[in-house]
């Protein structure tokens, strides 16, 4: 089976959060041209370094190589056929010192070759944050829980049969027990 991404960015699809995401231009300026941003390629820590390679010509070869970038990620080499969009992901480890590695990108089969740096660096700290006291009674939100009511009317039931001696009364709120309990079971999956 012939997947239209590498394998590598498919499993990294989806995992969004801090992560920080770099255009780069494929045949924008020139045939087997690369464009790199204007300003510096920045990564957190702990996060992944997303860059999305725009292609504004033929369907081009590039590959991604970075000999230095051992202390920080596990990424080491890369080969992506981009016909429009494609997006390399390179994960980086936690708890690593700052600093920065080399991104080479070579495209025509080793016609051109351009080297980007990627800036390791921590994430900002955040203010810490200080947990609202809680209420000395607790606090009552939403509706009442289905099953409640479901006792609630089973018992008013139940009692009035008592009283009354009337089975259907019996009957009726065992079984409106029942359905509330399974109800409650099946819709916790």
């Amino acid at each position: 089976m012939n997947f239209p991404l590498p394998f590598f960015v498919l499993i990294s699809v989806g995992t969004e959060g801090n992560d920080t995401c770099t255009e780069i231009y494929l045949n924008r300026s020139g045939i087997n041209s690369i464009d790199l941003p204007r300003g510096k390629i920045q990564a957190l820590t702990g996060n992944n370094l997303r860059i999305k390679f725009v292609n504004r010509g033929a369907p081009i070869h590039i590959t991604a190589t970075s000999a230095n970038a051992s202390m920080y990620t596990d990424f080491f080499h890369e080969n992506m056929y981009v016909v429009d969009e494609s997006v390399l992901t390179i994960p980086l480890f936690p708890d690593i010192q700052e600093g920065f590695f080399n991104l080479e990108i070579i495209a025509g089969y080793g016609v051109m070759k351009t080297t980007a740096r990627v800036d390791v660096v921590h994430p900002p700290q955040n203010a810490p944050v200080i947990p609202e006291e809680s209420p000395i009674q607790p606090v009552a939100r939403g509706r009442p829980h289905l099953l409640m009511v479901m006792m609630g009317i089973a018992l008013i039931l139940y009692t009035a049969w008592l009283y009354t001696t009337i089975e259907l009364l019996n009957i009726a709120s065992f079984i409106i027990l029942i359905v509330g309990a399974l109800y409650t079971w099946y819709r916790q999956r």
